[in-house]
């Protein structure tokens, strides 16, 4: 998802080519003066910041460049650092696009509108999830019910699901994707 805040000239440009470059964006406008980038000096130019979502951030990298070659005029910085870290620098003004994995929850609207933006989300793509279990452990199928039961902790044994009499563990560096992992899975209906 992406929200956006700057002037609408460049909103349309923006999404038109990134429409056309197969994205769909998640926008928040807010009105201002209709100066144009393109008529901006380089003194007075300056950087659309994208912040947000590091799932998403290689994708709003390539999409910055492709932009950057249709309109060289326009700069955007584009920096990860998580979908609230996003969410909050687009709420307080200091980002334009808000790269986010998930809907923004009502108080981050309602503050938004507090700040004078409504935001307008699109999705611009949708994550997959892939559950890769060892050849010596017997389980051959789970279920999305099962594997939500899995991520929140709610089964700890693989003879839960079928498997060996042998505790669930995770690799310390898989630790961090745990609660997006819970995120995708308790939210999806099954």
């Amino acid at each position: 998802m992406w929200l956006v805040r700057y002037p609408f000239k460049f909103f349309v440009g923006l999404l038109l080519t990134l429409l056309l470059l197969g994205g769909i964006l998640l926008t928040a406008c807010q009105s201002s003066s209709s100066a144009s980038a393109q008529g901006a000096s380089a003194e007075n130019q300056r950087a659309i910041q994208n912040k947000g979502s590091d799932t998403i951030v290689n994708l709003a990298l390539a999409w910055a460049e492709a932009y950057r070659n249709v309109n060289p005029t326009v700069a955007i910085a584009v920096t990860g650092g998580g979908t609230g870290t996003g969410i909050t620098a687009l709420i307080n003004g200091t980002a334009d696009i808000a790269n986010a994995s998930r809907k923004m929850t009502k108080d981050e609207i309602a503050q938004a509108q507090k700040n004078g933006f409504t935001p307008v989300e699109f999705t611009v793509a949708i994550d997959a999830l892939a559950v890769i279990v060892n050849p010596a452990n017997p389980v051959s199928k789970l279920t999305i019910p099962q594997l939500a039961d899995i991520f929140t902790g709610r089964i700890t044994n693989w003879q839960a699901v079928g498997g060996n009499d042998a505790p669930i563990f995770w690799k310390k560096s898989c630790a961090k994707i745990r609660r997006p992992i819970k995120i995708f899975l308790l939210h999806r209906p099954y």
